[in-house]
């Protein structure tokens, strides 16, 4: 598929355009995912977290700097609620074969709950 970096902007550039096919081609089958609001194992329920969750309150993302380390990348980023200010989030990827095989990613939901 392309290098970390390559695969890693794939994957921004799919959620970005909303785009499961395309998502789905840059994670691997086993992915794991944790995060700030939840957890996910393979590629189904990651999708499924994104297109239920994150894509719903996150009408826009914001790629700030990407960082590259091998087969590591950090994504410095942006979720744009469409009710409140822009909220700051790393993202850690690391790429096996050409796709996301595991993802941790971390940012304060305060915001996010208090509209819970």
């Amino acid at each position: 598929m392309g290098s970390p970096a390559e695969v890693v902007k794939a994957y921004f550039d799919a959620w970005s355009e909303k785009d499961e096919v395309k998502l789905r081609g840059t994670l691997a089958p086993d992915v794991n995912f944790v995060g700030a609001l939840g957890t996910a194992d393979g590629a189904d329920a990651c999708v499924k977290g994104l297109v239920n969750g994150m894509w719903k309150v996150s009408p826009q993302v914001t790629v700030l700097h990407r960082f590259v380390d091998g087969a590591e990348v950090m994504t410095w980023f942006e979720i744009h609620p469409s009710d409140g200010a822009p909220i700051p989030v790393a993202n850690w990827s690391h790429v096996e074969n050409g796709r996301i095989s595991r993802i941790r990613v971390t940012f304060d939901p305060r915001s996010l709950l208090a509209k819970r």
